[in-house]
Parts: structure tokens; C-alpha cells; sequence
């Protein structure tokens, strides 16, 4: 009788096991199941619905991104003074310079994971994200390195003058030995949206933006770190937004995660993410060298207090050109998955509303420009002069507003679709091949005044270019929809 109870006591533990065992399995299926749903959603759900869901998200992160660089600047203008604006203005260029690396990669790879999961390659979409993670380790330490052992002759040959180069210095040095977690969370951040979780790269970008607030005071006033405690401050606060992505692509439950085996380098992966992501790196490339010619420029012209209306006139707009880009990262995944599945028409239709969304956003950034310009170089200083020159230089870059955003709409989708050399294209008719001739005949005849009108020239002309590349391609996407249309009916 103890025997046959002890044997009964076994075999109700071992069915209790494979219960327990098969209710995990099915938890493990599911979530997986639920994650390839996500992904599949893309191809089904209404483009409008679907487009609001990914944008909103991205809007706010960007929004929250924008904000995130403002921070630094207003704190720097108000707690340092303008010279230090000044300084920070001269580190932009170079920070585009490095952001370009990480730029090539992470959208590069997102758009290859968009791409890969509309036609359900979940394998290989795998490895892209082990392949992101090598890349960006290995741009993040490279550029880095390099560009800290030339850092002073760099920031010279961007127009530092002998009041400016300390700042700049100072501020560059600390955010270059992050360079590397800078690279890693922004790539994992694109991955997260191609994922299917604009949600998570929302939370990540927030994130950064209240810690960053938090510390940049600290830093600046208590510890009086000056401009090096903004830098110390956004490098801490995207470290630690980058552990919390790392333990979400740990998680095995996760349709994309990390996985033994895919952070070795394979070749097609490599080239397929640098081919994508030249369109980008040219752009911020681009940006590079022309904020490069804008600041000496405005130095040769106007001094070292031009310099620093720049910078602030251009962190003005760049809050409005975040939130266009924070559509255009809503657009991409949505985008780039029906291009994969062939739906045309869903494709064109995510096109169309955001280039809608794109110009409401632009034209209430011209009409802020137009209305309140002073205001808003109050936020970053309380000099009379440096808040009149700003004020001109915001009204003067945000003038041709209301036709930037579809241009940078249509950059991003033929990006977004894989038709990188179409993109690269759009991205230097705007940042390279017209505003750096501009730059070169108007300040010449008008002095510091040309070189303002040189940025919305550029832009106006740009956007012309895009409307009509746009109308060539949009009658071979039509005739596309109709043949596979035609073919499924």
C-alpha cells in the first residue's frame, strides 16, 4: 500500500510537470505568436490607423529628442553665457559628423528589419540585429578615437575662434568618449520601432530627456562642471536608457532578440544595412560640411556672437524638423513592410497621409518663425544682441517651412523602400548640391544677410526637385498597384 502510493504520488508530479511544462510552451507560443501579429498588422490594418499608431509615438520621442538638445543649450546659455553658446553651436557639425556612423547603421538596419519582416524572413531579420549591434560597437570606438586625437585641429577648421575653441573642446571631449553609447541606443532605438515597438523607443527617448533635464543642472550649477556637465549628463542618461533596451533584445520571448550566432559579421547583411543607410549618412555628412561653411561664415561676417545665433536658430527649427522626422519614422516601417508584401496601394496611401502630416507640421514651425522669434531666443539667452541676431536667423531658416516637409517625406520613403541612390540624391539637392553654391555667391553680395537666405534658397529648390522626381516614380508605383492588382483578381 506505500509502494502504491508513492508510485500514485510520482505520477500525479510528473503529470503536474508536463502540465506546468505544457502551459509555458503555449505562454512561449503565444507571445511569439502575439509578436508576429504585430509585424503582420502592418499589411492589414488601416493605413490611417496604422500611421498614427507608429507616428504618435516616434513624434513624441523626436519631439522628446529635439527637446533633449535644446536642454543642453538653454542650460549652457543660461548658466555659462553666450561665448558657451557659441562653443556648443562649433560642436554641431561634428557631432553630425559622428551621428552620420550611427545614422548609416541604425536606419540602414531598420529599414532592412521592415523590409524582412513583411516577407516573413524572421530568420534572417535575426541576424541584422546581432549584425546593428557589431556595427555600431565598432563605428561607436573607431569614430570616436579618431576623432578625439584630432579633436582640437577639427574644431579649429569648423570655425572655433580662441574665445570658443575651450568650450567646445570641453563639451566635445566628454561626449566623444561616450561616442559608443551614443551609436548603440539610437541604433537600437530604430530597430525597436522596425519591431513593431514605437512605444519602447518612445519610453527610451523620454527617458533621456527628463533624466538629461534632471542632471543638467546638477552638473552645471551644484557639482559647477560647467559645459562639461551637460555632456557628462546626456551620456549618463543614454547609458541608462541603453541597458533597458539591451534586457528587452535579451528577452528570448521577443520576436527580434539577441541570439548566439548573429553578431558575427555577414557580408550580404553588411552591405545591404550600408546601402540603405548612405542615404543618412550622406545627409548628416552633408550637414556637417555645411554648418561647417555656415559657421565660418557667420564668423567671417558677424563675429563669434553670429555663430551662436546660428546655433540657436538652428536648435529653433530643429525641433519642427524632429517631429517631421518623427512622421517619416512612422511612415518608414509601414512603408517598407507593404513594398515587401507588394501592396502597392498601402504603400502609396502611407505616403499621401504623411506628406499631409509633414506639411502641418512645417507650416505651424514658419508660422511660430513668423510671430514669436524673440521669444524664443529668450529661452537660450538673456543678451539683447545675441536674442536680436537669433531672432532674424530664426526667421530667415524657417521661412520656406511649409515645403521642407514633404521634400524630407519623400526623401525618407524612397529610403524606406530600399531605392537608396533616389534618396542619397534628395538628401544632397537639399543639404549639398544647391545650399553650398548659395553659401559660396550670396554672403559675398549681402554680407551676413546672404548667408542666411542661402537655407531657405536651398530649400525651395530642393523641394521643387522632389515634387518632380516624385511625379516620375509615383506613375511606375500606380502602374505597379494595377498590374498586381490585375494579377490577383
Amino acid at each position: 500500500m506505500p509502494f502504491y502510493r508513492q508510485t500514485r504520488r510520482k505520477v500525479i508530479h510528473c503529470r503536474l510537470f508536463f502540465v506546468t511544462l505544457q502551459l509555458i510552451l503555449r505562454k512561449e507560443n503565444t507571445r511569439m505568436s502575439d509578436n508576429k501579429q504585430a509585424a503582420l498588422r502592418l499589411g492589414t490594418r488601416p493605413i490611417g490607423e496604422l500611421l498614427m499608431q507608429y507616428a504618435i509615438p516616434a513624434i513624441i520621442a523626436m519631439t522628446a529628442s529635439s527637446l533633449y538638445n535644446m536642454v543642453d543649450s538653454i542650460f549652457i546659455g543660461q548658466g555659462v553665457g553666450p561665448m558657451a553658446i557659441s562653443g556648443l553651436a562649433i560642436t554641431f557639425p561634428l557631432m553630425n559628423l559622428s551621428a552620420a556612423f550611427g545614422a548609416a547603421v541604425g536606419v540602414g538596419a531598420s529599414t532592412f528589419i521592415s523590409v524582412k519582416l513583411g516577407q516573413k524572413d524572421y530568420k534572417t531579420a535575426q541576424h541584422i540585429l546581432g549584425n546593428t549591434m557589431t556595427l555600431n560597437l565598432i563605428t561607436g570606438l573607431s569614430v570616436g578615437l579618431i576623432i578625439l586625437l584630432l579633436l582640437d585641429p577639427i574644431l579649429k577648421f569648423f570655425g572655433a575662434s580662441e574665445q570658443t575653441l575651450p568650450y567646445a573642446r570641453d563639451y566635445m571631449f566628454v561626449i566623444l568618449l561616450g561616442n559608443v553609447i551614443t551609436h548603440m541606443y539610437f541604433g537600437l532605438n530604430a530597430v525597436l520601432r522596425a519591431a513593431g515597438k514605437p512605444h519602447h523607443a518612445m519610453y527610451a527617448t523620454i527617458f533621456t530627456v527628463i533624466l538629461n533635464t534632471v542632471l543638467d543642472p546638477l552638473f552645471i550649477w551644484t557639482f559647477n562642471m560647467g559645459i562639461q556637465g551637460a555632456a557628462y549628463a546626456t551620456i549618463l542618461a543614454q547609458c541608462i536608457a541603453l541597458t533597458w533596451q539591451l534586457k528587452i533584445f535579451s528577452n528570448e520571448r521577443e520576436l527580434l532578440h539577441f541570439k548566439r550566432g548573429t553578431f558575427r559579421p555577414v557580408g550580404y547583411i553588411i552591405r545591404n544595412i550600408i546601402a540603405v543607410g548612405l542615404s543618412p549618412f550622406c545627409m548628416n555628412v552633408c550637414a556637417c560640411i555645411v554648418v561647417i561653411f555656415i559657421n565660418n561664415r557667420m564668423l567671417m561676417y558677424g563675429g563669434d556672437m553670429a555663430v551662436g545665433a546660428y546655433g540657436i536658430a538652428n536648435k529653433v527649427a530643429f525641433i519642427f524638423v524632429m517631429i517631421n522626422m518623427g512622421v517619416n519614422q512612422g511612415m518608414q516601417p509601414i512603408a517598407g513592410y507593404n513594398f515587401g508584401s507588394r501592396q502597392y496601394d498601402r504603400m502609396l496611401r502611407v505616403l499621401k497621409y504623411a506628406i499631409i502630416a509633414a506639411t502641418i507640421v512645417m507650416s505651424t514651425g514658419f508660422v511660430i518663425a513668423m510671430t514669436i522669434p524673440q521669444l524664443c531666443a529668450r529661452l537660450f539667452t538673456t543678451d539683447a544682441t545675441l536674442i536680436s541676431m537669433s531672432a532674424k536667423g530664426i526667421r530667415y531658416i524657417m521661412i520656406m517651412f511649409p515645403v521642407v516637409g514633404y521634400q524630407m517625406v519623400i526623401s525618407t520613403f524612397f529610403q524606406s523602400i530600399g531605392k537608396a541612390k533616389i534618396s542619397i540624391f534628395l538628401s544632397l539637392s537639399r543639404q549639398l548640391l544647391v545650399l553650398l553654391p548659395l553659401l559660396v555667391i550670396l554672403p559675398p553680395l549681402f554680407k551676413i544677410d546672404g548667408v542666411w537666405l542661402a537655407m531657405p534658397g536651398s530649400d525651395l529648390i530642393a523641394a521643387l526637385i522632389a515634387a518632380w522626381i516624385m511625379m516620375v516614380y509615383m506613375k511606375k508605383f500606380k502602374n505597379k498597384w494595377h498590374e498586381t492588382y490585375r494579377h490577383h483578381k
